[in-house]
C-alpha cells in the first residue's frame, strides 16, 4: 500500500553570522544566530512498497538536477540505508526559495526528506540522531531539521535553542547574480582582521524579544567580502534603510538581503516602492516574516 507525506521546507536567514576560525580539514568555525522565515518549498513523498528502492524526483519552479546528486535524493538514500528501507519513492518538489541565495534552500529541502522518512519509518528517532545522520551532507541541514531561532556553533552542528521571536515582518530580496561560497570564505581568510558581530548581545536582545535591539545587532562578517563582489547588495540595503527598515543585512554568503520592519504595512509599502526603482532590476523580492514552525 502506497503511503504519502507532505512537508514544507522553510528558508533561513542569519540574523548574525561570525566566523571564528578554521579547522585543519578546511571547515570554518562559525557562531551564528539562525532564524526560520515564512518562505518555504513544498515536498510530497510517496512511498511505494515494491522492494526496488528507486528514487524519482520531479522539480517545479526551478532548474535543478532531478538525479541522485540532488540533496533530497542523497538524504533519502542515507535514510534508506540507515533504516533498511526497500520502498521506492516518488518525490514532488515545488520550489519557491531562490537557489544559490544564502537561504539554505537545498539544505532545508534535504532536511524535509530526513524528517519525512523519519515520520514514515522511525517516528521514535530523536532530532539529535537525525541531525547526526544529516551532518555528512551539509552543515546547515542539522539546523534546518531543528528550525526556529537557534545559536549555531562549530561548523554549524552545535545548536542551542533560543526563545522564539515574534512574527516580525521581513522583506527578502535576491539579486540575480550568484555567489560562490568557497570564493567568499577564501576572500575572508585573506583578511588580516575584521570586526565581529556581537552575538552574545543579540542573544540577550532575543531573550527580551527586543526588536530594536535585535535589529541593531544584526551583522554578517561575510558581507565584508561578498559586498564588494556584488555591489547590488549594498544598493538594496541602502534602499530599504531609506524606506524605514530597522536593519537591512545580507544572509549567509549572499547575495540575498533581508530588511526587518516593525509594521507589516510599512514593509509592504517599501517593497512596492522597491519594484518601482531601478535598484530592483533582475531581483526576486517577497514580503514574509520571522517564522517558528512550533507555533504554526
Amino acid at each position: 500500500m502506497m503511503r504519502q507525506i507532505t512537508r514544507n521546507a522553510y528558508a533561513k536567514i542569519n540574523l548574525a553570522l561570525d566566523v571564528t576560525g578554521r579547522r585543519e580539514d578546511g571547515y570554518h568555525l562559525v557562531r551564528m544566530i539562525m532564524q526560520e522565515i515564512g518562505l518555504f518549498d513544498t515536498l510530497t513523498f510517496r512511498a511505494i512498497p515494491d522492494g526496488r528502492g528507486e528514487i524519482r524526483l520531479q522539480v517545479g519552479g526551478a532548474d535543478l538536477s532531478q538525479g541522485e546528486d540532488n540533496l533530497i535524493c542523497r538524504a533519502v538514500r542515507v535514510m534508506q540505508e540507515k533504516l533498511a528501507v526497500k520502498d521506492s519513492f516518488d518525490i514532488d518538489l515545488v520550489k519557491r526559495i531562490p537557489i544559490a541565495a544564502g537561504l539554505a534552500g537545498g539544505s532545508t529541502d534535504a532536511a524535509a526528506a530526513f524528517l519525512a522518512l523519519r515520520d514514515l519509518y522511525a517516528p521514535d528517532m530523536t532530532d539529535e540522531a537525525l541531525q547526526a545522520l544529516a551532518l555528512s551532507l551539509g552543515a546547515d541541514i542539522p539546523y534546518c531539521i531543528a528550525g526556529g531561532t537557534r545559536l549555531s556553533e562549530g561548523i554549524g552542528e552545535k545548536l542551542t535553542a533560543l526563545p522564539s521571536l515574534p512574527a516580525w515582518p521581513l522583506i527578502l530580496i535576491k539579486p540575480s547574480v550568484g555567489v560562490n561560497t568557497g570564493q567568499v570564505y577564501r576572500a575572508l581568510d585573506a583578511l588580516d582582521h575584521y570586526d565581529h558581530p556581537d552575538v552574545d548581545g543579540m542573544i540577550r536582545a532575543i531573550g527580551q524579544k527586543d526588536l530594536m535591539g535585535t535589529a541593531a545587532l544584526c551583522g554578517n562578517v561575510l558581507e565584508l567580502v561578498t559586498g564588494p563582489m556584488v555591489p547590488r547588495i549594498g544598493e538594496v540595503e541602502a534602499f530599504f534603510m531609506k524606506e524605514g527598515a530597522l536593519t537591512a543585512r545580507m544572509s549567509g554568503s549572499g547575495p540575498s538581503v533581508f530588511a526587518l520592519y516593525e509594521k507589516k504595512e510599512r514593509a509592504a509599502a517599501a517593497l512596492e516602492e522597491f519594484f518601482l526603482s531601478p535598484v530592483s532590476e533582475g531581483c526576486f523580492g517577497t514580503l514574509t516574516e520571522l517564522y517558528t514552525r512550533d507555533r504554526a
